[in-house]
């Protein structure tokens, strides 16, 4: 039997005792690849797996939930490993608690559960910089996701703590855990198979050469990287055309077992937008044609959880972060609950289950309400700041070592006689402005907003910059991710016909760290002291207060007159609210309540316009609460096309996939405008793109991280988020679409960021079978100056 040691440092006779007597004493089975089929100890298996995350669970509630995933009819736990939370500080490993990784698979083997492990180094996940941790960042040089000497070196040692913790429980040892998984939809990122070759060769040495490794990618990348001795398997979303899905595997593979490695039930929200749902039968019907055909797959998710404290992450090209639950619109609610999905995936499963009946459904927590409290005290933030730092130059949060919470950047103004425009390169995330000790404005890296008018001031006149940072972005070439001001500050002012820009130096910086500690060392003043501004809201600080709980049990604490911030109950974190919304409020576990009195701070960077609370037995996940609408277009607003002569016009294909169209001759310009002219289907009104790409000089794919969406004519947003950017958000089963009833021809507009040379477009239509919202006959224009509107 091959024993991997959990810690190596007290590796004695006793402990080899001990280890030995807690495991099997023969070797296990084996799990592979067979003809069509996986094999288990050479019978035929098909993985039926949940995606669940032990850090986003609390540990009382794991057994819990892995009981509901194995009575919905689920065989397997499939699970990611979370390189940040296991790894806080360089070469500081936490295997405790909320992050017992080995308890967690040991769980799933009392629950006769097999497990699927993806170590990463990258996950992605919707969690913060997708599972790399932040400290990486201070190498500002690193590369992450490369055969970069450091970053190699930094993942080696993380994939052999988790293999400490778990090596000895895969299936070859006896255990449960079937397979691992190499890296995470690297073709998303980009093409490196030797990278991929790296990452593949650390788990071999670290989980030994009898452990099956797969990696999982979309059916339009897969080949980029895919490995010839690994498993292969594809990822893509309810609703999508399964066949069309394997098709190229099973080209290339024609004996390979088929699995769906994420089939994603919902999807994640994001601040701003609404709530995402997905229907339950699009669901089913895809696990019901997967298992009819033999089909392995793992429903991402089963069960979302909680993105506790700062830990929910970021989409991107742009910044669109994450909110705190990741319901993800899931059969098992965020809160554990079983919900009308789950009983009609159950009816299904129970078809494909062997004749045998389903384990009862445990009991689920029932949830209380909290009568409203108050909070009595605030400790106002700009009189609690701590001790400062001084720097001539402008740095991010990283090179002073810190890793989340804000930071309050610090110097003073040149005399402005008539005012001046202030510019942020870059602020991440959203920034506050305090000329003196009056609040300016707001800059919020979501909107791209990066300048402020300032008004007219004397020469010294104190400059504060308030910058909170939310999580990191988690998918795409974005990934490495500052926070704080990234680059500098400047001023411009308009003086006597002339422009004078100043480059601000010789900051003060304040370092707000994110920690329930920092918190409390503020000092405490009534909260009767303090009246309301002139938009009603009450001091940015951190606020404190007591609630009562005669029977402890889940509830959701509600933040809806609150303004932007982090909450811990008790110590423990339960993450991010925000007035826009969706969410206004946060799941608070039963099991984290204690009976009697519980202490809840509240650190609101914007001020709440009420220091209220109270628990409800529901959540509330899509209460929008936004200034203007999240669309591309203004009211009254028309594109107007006039005089512009198209550098293509052509005719789409019917059916799935990409398709690439090119220009009869290269042409320079900076907006692009994709106009639908009919459907395909010309009874339905609706066009809809997946993915849009614009090809360079060289016929390759044009970078999108500096695009925007300018325009669009028509965006479906009543109760969904088809809006323009889903056209290069890097998701294929997201997308834009024309609301009903709008009529042909729509347009979208994107501008590029700069001007480029292009030749071609790269359309990719939606996954369904039956290509809801598809494209016929098209134009497209191409410009150097944004169009006429």
């Amino acid at each position: 039997m091959r024993l991997n040691l959990r810690h190596t440092a007290i590796a004695s006779a006793a402990f080899l005792l001990m280890a030995s007597a807690a495991l099997p004493a023969e070797a296990g089975g084996k799990f592979e690849a067979g003809k069509g089929t996986f094999l288990l100890n050479g019978e035929p298996f098909v993985v039926k797996a949940a995606e669940l995350h032990y850090p986003r669970i609390p540990r009382p509630y794991w057994d819990q939930r892995i009981k509901l995933c194995k009575a919905l009819g689920m065989n397997t736990i499939c699970l990611y490993t979370f390189w940040n939370a296991h790894e806080p500080q360089e070469d500081s490993f936490d295997f405790t608690g909320q992050n017992d990784l080995r308890e967690f698979v040991k769980l799933c083997r009392e629950n006769d559960m097999k497990v699927i492990l993806r170590p990463g180094p990258y996950v992605c996940a919707e969690w913060e910089m997708g599972g790399l941790p932040w400290w990486l960042l201070k190498k500002k040089d690193i590369r992450l996701r490369e055969n970069d000497p450091y970053f190699l070196e930094r993942v080696d040692k993380f994939q052999k703590a988790v293999a400490e913790q778990v090596g000895d429980l895969t299936v070859a040892d006896d255990g449960p855990i079937i397979m691992v998984q190499v890296e995470n939809e690297y073709g998303s990122y980009g093409t490196d198979k030797p990278y991929v070759g790296n990452i593949r060769d650390m788990l071999r040495k670290n989980f030994g050469e009898d452990v099956t490794l797969f990696q999982c990618d979309w059916a339009s990348n897969f080949e980029n990287n895919g490995l010839d001795d690994l498993i292969w398997t594809m990822n893509f979303g309810t609703g999508a055309n399964i066949d069309k899905q394997f098709d190229r595997l099973k080209q290339l593979r024609p004996d390979s077992p088929l699995m769906c490695s994420e089939f994603w039930s919902g999807w994640f929200d994001k601040w701003g937008a609404n709530h995402e749902t997905r229907p339950a039968s699009a669901m089913i019907e895809g696990i019901d044609e997967m298992l009819s055909k033999g089909i392995s797959f793992s429903l991402y998710m089963t069960h979302g959880g909680t993105n506790w404290g700062h830990w929910a992450g970021a989409n991107s090209p742009g910044f669109a972060p994450d909110v705190t639950s990741y319901d993800y619109d899931a059969p098992i609610s965020e809160s554990g609950q079983v919900t009308p999905k789950y009983m009609e995936l159950r009816n299904t499963l129970q078809k494909h289950n062997g004749g045998k009946k389903l384990p009862s459904i445990p009991a689920t927590i029932k949830p209380i309400e909290i009568k409203e409290f108050r909070f009595e005290t605030v400790a106002p933030l700009f009189a609690n700041l701590p001790e400062g730092k001084k720097s001539h130059d402008i740095k991010t949060m990283e090179e002073f070592d810190q890793g989340f919470g804000s930071i309050l950047y610090r110097t003073t103004l040149p005399a402005l006689p008539d005012g001046g425009m202030l510019t942020i390169n870059d602020a991440h995330d959203y920034a506050q402005v305090f000329v003196g000790d009056r609040y300016i404005g707001t800059l919020d890296r979501r909107l791209g907003e990066k300048t402020l008018r300032l008004p007219k001031c004397e020469a010294g006149t104190q400059l504060d910059i308030l910058v909170e940072a939310m999580g990191r972005i988690n998918f795409g070439r974005a990934i490495k991710d500052f926070k704080g001001i990234t680059d500098n500050v400047t001023v411009v002012e308009e003086r006597d016909g002339y422009t004078f820009t100043c480059d601000l130096k010789d900051w003060e910086i304040f370092n707000l760290e994110d920690t329930p500690e920092f918190y409390a060392s503020m000092e405490n003043l009534p909260l009767g002291s303090f009246t309301p501004d002139a938009d009603g809201r009450l001091p940015r600080g951190v606020y404190r207060g007591t609630f009562n709980v005669s029977k402890p049990s889940d509830t959701f604490l509600s933040f809806e007159t609150w303004g932007k911030g982090l909450v811990y109950v008790n110590g423990h974190p339960l993450g991010r609210i925000w007035e826009i919304g969706p969410q206004q409020t946060l799941y608070m576990p039963g099991c984290w309540l204690k009976k009697g009195e519980n202490e809840i701070m509240v650190f609101d960077i914007v001020g709440p316009t009420a220091a209220v609370s109270k628990g409800l037995k529901e959540p509330l996940l899509d209460n929008l609460n936004l200034k203007k609408p999240a669309t591309h277009r203004a009211e009254g607003e028309t594109l107007d096309l006039t005089g512009e002569e198209p550098v293509l016009t052509g005719t789409f294909d019917a059916g799935n996939g990409w398709q690439e169209r090119r220009f009869a001759a290269p042409v320079n310009g900076r907006y692009i405008c994709l106009e639908a002219v009919s459907p395909i289907d010309s009874s339905k009104d609706v066009a809809a793109v997946a993915e849009l790409y614009v090809l360079d000089e060289n016929g390759r794919n044009l970078s999108r991280e500096p695009w925007t969406a300018w325009y669009a004519d028509s965006e479906d947003t009543k109760k969904s988020n088809r809006t323009a950017d889903k056209v290069f958000d890097l998701q294929e089963s997201t997308f834009w679409s024309t609301a009903k009833g709008a009529a042909f021809p729509h347009q979208i507009v994107i501008d590029m960021g700069k001007s480029s040379t292009l030749t071609g477009i790269r359309y990719l239509p939606r996954m369904e079978s039956n290509v809801p919202g598809a494209i016929k006959d098209f134009r497209v224009y191409v410009s150097e100056t944004p169009f006429k509107k």
